[in-house]
């Protein structure tokens, strides 16, 4: 067994590796970029060496950089994590030829897998199912959209070298495929540094299925059952749990058989995960799920395979790497209750899950109920330099029923903030009918968005204990009138406002008067408000705005699609902003006129910085 390892990755996944080393007596190092200095995963590990500057190409992507940390510390191993350098075949190579312990799979076997077109080629011939589509050398546009007409609308553009939602783009019909071709393959040069893509047939009810399997060095090969990563937002994985509901047995085995032949097939060593798409009109059933695509790696979503199977997979990884033979065979594996995982981002849902940067004051949640695997605490800072995930939260219980109920009960008790978080969204998701069937597809939150992400009104008991507890504000918070009157009569009211520009006119409750706080906050099905005295926010203006399109976060602007004096309706696509590896759409708040342009493609801008001015006609 090893003696040391440093975890060339940060935040969440690098404090999972390091708690398991530690149980294992296993000396962590760990890296660290600027933006990072102060960070948990820096402090849990026994040493720590600075790489370079805030973003990822100075310094978590920097190879080189990390295989000498590794020399300079005594370091035997490197594990990869997730993400950055995972899924890198030459920098597997160079940390193997560097006479250090690879814990991950042969090279070989990340570049066959790598790319989607030579992986799904691979699998179709190793007797693995695969969806109808596109995987040739053709770039050239013309050539893609004729092969996508021929394919049939709705299709997805794929990158070959893409991964964790990036680079993908869902076309409908055969005008817009040009557009999203070129999005598509901007965002995979600026992600991947290759902007090659695929083609598939897009399935109309479709799930996604991924089976988690795992290989050593001594020729087996197990799986470790289902997981269903079906609900998703712009092919983001919003909730995962395991097993898949309305898996049967005879179809469980028919798609892990399926998954172990693929890993065999690459001669697999390590985690990895096999994702198939399933067409779940008819259920889940054998001869309607298509391998998509393997990641060589471990998945952001392990925790829930290693509830229901009680294997900590980071632990086998370290022993396969080390040259032991897996720790069970197949028949040693077994399902045991349901367990589901959500990712907690600070990220404002009702604002097109914009990032929200700043410091995390309050972050608590109940930890006898619920698993939280994060990489930051109270105090921590949210920076705008990498993925904006706060934790994710896994249950394990005996049932799916109880399952979301226990998932859903934390999220409404745990308090996390100031930062605006997608606790309230995750909360309603969990709650929507249709996935408490069981019967979800990838294109549920898509449909159901607007309401999955209205904000819910607080209740009148917790506005009337907000009222009563601020009642010792002083003068200018009383009102006779305003946006909510409850129970008019005798008593004086009291205007509230939220975070959120919202404002309450309330009768103050019984028993707590002269409290004299500045605000309260009520947790409302997931929701942290944080109510004021309204003359404490300056006077709430129902959130109208004023046409001044604010830069929401620092980023690059990508394209600029108005020029002043032009006409423009509400909705219509004003800019193209990349930040956090992410493009996102600016729109036009209202119809009006292009009154001011003050930036340009390719300009970095600044949070808050005006970008464009709309004036109403």
């Amino acid at each position: 067994m090893m003696k040391s390892v440093l975890i060339a990755n940060r935040g969440e996944i690098a404090c999972r590796v390091i708690k398991t080393a530690r149980r294992m007596g296993i000396r962590t190092v760990a890296v660290y970029s600027d933006a990072d200095a102060d960070a948990l995963h820096v402090r849990m590990a026994d040493e720590a060496v600075h790489i370079g500057a805030a973003p990822t190409r100075e310094s978590y992507l920097v190879g080189d950089k990390i295989i000498a940390a590794a020399k300079q510390t005594g370091a035997e191993a490197i594990h990869p994590g997730y993400g950055f350098l995972s899924e890198n075949a030459e920098f597997a190579q160079k940390v193997m030829d560097a006479g250090l312990i690879w814990v991950g799979p042969l090279p070989k076997s990340i570049t066959a897998m790598g790319l989607k077109d030579a992986a799904k080629k691979l699998m179709d011939e190793a007797g693995v199912p695969v969806t109808p589509g596109y995987m040739g050398d053709n770039q050239d546009p013309q050539h893609l959209k004729a092969e996508a007409d021929k394919i049939g609308y709705p299709v997805l553009i794929k990158a070959v070298a893409g991964g964790g939602g990036k680079g993908m783009r869902l076309v409908e019909q055969a005008d817009d495929f040009l557009d999203a071709l070129a999005s598509c393959q901007r965002e995979a040069a600026a992600s991947f540094g290759n902007d090659h893509v695929l083609i598939e047939k897009y399935i109309l009810s479709p799930r996604h299925i991924e089976v988690q399997v795992f290989g050593d060095s001594h020729g087996n090969v197990v799986h470790l059952f289902e997981r269903d990563c079906s609900l998703q937002r712009r092919h983001q994985k919003v909730v995962e749990e395991a097993p898949a509901p309305g898996m049967d047995e005879a179809t469980r085995a028919e798609l892990c058989a399926a998954a172990v032949r693929a890993a065999k097939a690459v001669d697999y060593r390590g985690a990895g995960t096999i994702e198939f798409i399933a067409d779940g009109s008819e259920g889940l059933r054998a001869d309607r799920i298509w391998f998509m695509e393997m990641n060589t790696r471990l998945q952001v979503e392990h925790p829930v395979t290693e509830e229901i199977t009680g294997v900590d997979l980071v632990e086998w990884q370290l022993r396969v790497a080390s040259g032991e033979p897996l720790p069970k065979r197949q028949d040693e594996l077994s399902i045991n209750g349901w367990a589901m995982e959500v990712r907690l981002y600070a990220e404002d849902p009702t604002k097109g899950f914009l990032p929200s940067i700043g410091k995390l004051d309050v972050f608590d949640y109940p930890d006898h109920l619920v698993r939280v695997d994060t990489g930051v605490e109270e105090g921590a800072e949210i920076s705008p330099h990498y993925d904006p995930m706060i934790a994710k939260l896994i249950v394990h219980a005996d049932t799916r029923e109880e399952a979301i109920a226990d998932l859903r009960y934390a999220l409404d008790e745990g308090e996390c903030g100031p930062l605006i978080t997608n606790a309230g969204f995750l909360y309603r998701v969990l709650g929507d009918e249709q996935f408490a069937s069981g019967t979800v597809d990838t294109g549920l939150i898509g449909r159901k968005l607007e309401e999955l992400t209205a904000r819910p009104e607080p209740s009148v008991e917790g506005l009337q204990l907000a009222a009563a507890v601020l009642i010792g504000g002083g003068p200018g918070v009383w009102a006779s009138s305003g946006g909510l009157r409850l129970n008019a009569g005798a008593k004086r009211q009291m205007r509230l406002a939220d975070q959120f520009g919202r404002d309450f006119t309330v009768e103050p409750g019984e028993g707590v008067e002269g409290a004299s706080k500045r605000q309260i906050v009520l947790n409302e099905g997931g929701e942290r408000l944080v109510l004021k005295p309204w003359r404490a926010v300056g006077g709430a203006d129902g959130g109208v705005g004023s046409g001044s399109i604010l830069a929401p976060m620092p980023g690059k602007v990508i394209a600029v699609e108005v020029a002043a004096g032009q006409t423009v309706t509400k909705g219509q696509k004003l800019l193209t902003l990349e930040a956090m590896k992410m493009e996102h759409t600016l729109t036009a708040p209202f119809d009006g006129v292009v009154e001011q342009v003050n930036c340009a493609a390719g300009d970095q801008v600044q949070v808050e910085a005006l970008l464009v001015k709309i004036d109403t006609e």
